[in-house]
């Protein structure tokens, strides 16, 4: 049996952290796992320039609500879902997540949580669990799954690498250059052909 394994920010939705830069007026939370393979540091960076700026949780969601999927997200979705089982394993957050689970039509999300302080501060994040997209498709797996998955950032390639099959979706020429041996889409259409060959 076979389970899809994707990613969702920039893959599905846009970057959550970039939107919010642009709102925010800071340009150093551009930086994502497109450019930082080690996502503590980057979550610890983050929140230390959140901390520095005043801005919590509400402010983050606010900008999240005006955030739509992917053009064709929901469309790749909704196909893919009536031919397999489709997760989504995101290192995003659960107080994030759920505007954009909404207008997907919620498919499965495994992600992590955020500590939020009473009056909105993010205080700290704690992780489903270690290495959580390769723990979980090799969990996966031990059920007598066939993984296939997709992605775009470092976080995802382990994942990806590890499945039976596994692409690069609209990921930084970065990336492609340095796993050539990885299929690289950029459109939801060839995505999906090349999804349906591995099944």
């Amino acid at each position: 049996m076979n389970i899809v394994c994707l990613d969702m920010e920039g893959v599905l939705v846009p970057e959550i952290w970039i939107a919010f830069s642009e709102a925010s007026g800071i340009p150093e939370l551009r930086r994502t796992t497109r450019d930082e393979p080690d996502y503590d540091k980057l979550m610890t960076w983050r929140l230390g320039i959140l901390k520095e700026h005043g801005l919590g949780l509400k402010e983050i969601q606010a900008t999240i609500a005006k955030i739509d999927p992917l053009p064709g997200a929901k469309e790749f979705l909704d196909e893919l879902r009536t031919l397999t089982q489709v997760v989504i394993l995101s290192d995003t957050f659960e107080q994030f997540a759920k505007p954009l689970m909404a207008k997907l039509g919620w498919p499965s999300l495994f992600c992590n949580t955020l500590e939020v302080a009473p009056d909105g501060e993010i205080t700290g994040y704690k992780m489903r669990c270690e290495k959580s997209k390769l723990t979980t498709v090799k969990a996966l797996q031990s059920c007598g799954f066939d993984t296939i998955a997709a992605g775009d950032s470092f976080n995802d390639l382990a994942m990806i690498q590890a499945s039976k099959a596994g692409f690069l979706f609209k990921s930084t020429e970065a990336i492609k250059a340095d796993y050539p041996e990885l299929p690289a889409f950029e459109e939801f259409p060839d995505l999906l052909n090349a999804i349906k060959a591995a099944l």
